[in-house]
């Protein structure tokens, strides 16, 4: 899903309520190619993100990576606003290495004392939204959005953005996934030995390199499969295996499942 204001009007950050968003709503899973970021202020509700379910309650926060799947299972009493913005819409460096991660925290409650700078840096971040509708454009909501997303703290383990190797080898996995399943390969191309590489992502992950790599195979397999429908065949073939056979076992010894009774499961459930 491509983000397309309803207006027509291209823009970098866009504000809705959570009215809104049940108005649009199909309830359907949605993959889209921009951030949701979601503050509430009340209620109770719950959204499936990759397969994993996250509450919505009060003072708290749920982000949406682009690429993610996911769905709004309940939404009916809660309050609040949703951020949408494309990923280079953050201003500050810290923000823009937080965007760029791709392993994000999908959900969390923002500590008592934090609410009310929260609260100000969303009120601020709405007044200009609502501004740039009928204003020439300027970098405010941009600025903005960057200091929503400072003010939430996002509880990212420190050790992800502390340690240069380990974010070297999310950027390089995350470029090549599709192609390449090996340690070894982005061992060579970051210049590292296996074991240093290997070391590193296990201080920040607790995981070897090579699962690190698995799972993030697998956790698109799964988003095809859910998302797109895609058969077994098509699911080789974006993610380079040699034919719909060799991605059955990988798919089965990751999972305990087919990618068809994965499939199923997943779209009867």
């Amino acid at each position: 899903m491509s983000y397309q204001p309803v207006d027509g009007v291209a823009r970098v950050v866009e504000v809705m309520t959570f009215g809104r968003l049940r108005a649009l709503n199909d309830g359907g899973t949605q993959r889209a190619d921009f951030h949701v970021l979601a503050v509430i202020d009340a209620g109770h509700g719950s959204v499936s993100i990759d397969f994993a379910s996250y509450p919505l309650t009060a003072r708290s926060a749920v982000w949406i990576t682009p690429g993610a799947v996911h769905r709004w299972d309940e939404m009916a009493d809660v309050a609040g606003h949703l951020v949408l913005f494309i990923p280079t819409a953050p201003v500050t460096p810290a923000t823009r290495e937080l965007v760029a991660a791709a392993d994000l925290l999908a959900g969390w409650s923002v500590p008592g004392e934090q609410w009310r700078f929260v609260a100000a840096a969303m009120a601020h971040l709405r007044l200009e939204a609502a501004a740039a509708l009928t204003r020439p454009a300027t970098e405010l909501p941009e600025i903005l959005v960057s200091a929503l997303i400072a003010r939430l703290r996002p509880p990212q383990a420190g050790a992800r953005f502390e340690n240069t190797t380990f974010r070297l080898f999310r950027s390089s996995v995350e470029a090549h996934f599709r192609l390449h399943h090996d340690a070894g390969y982005y061992a060579g191309a970051l210049g590292y030995a296996p074991r240093t590489l290997s070391r590193a992502v296990q201080q920040v992950t607790g995981r070897t390199a090579k699962t690190f790599i698995i799972d993030r195979v697998v956790l698109e397999a799964k988003r095809l499969l859910a998302h797109d429908r895609f058969t077994a065949a098509r699911c080789a073939a974006e993610l380079g295996f040699l034919d719909a056979s060799s991605f059955s076992v990988f798919f089965r010894n990751a999972t305990g499942q087919r990618p068809g009774a994965w499939q199923r499961s997943t779209l009867t459930g």
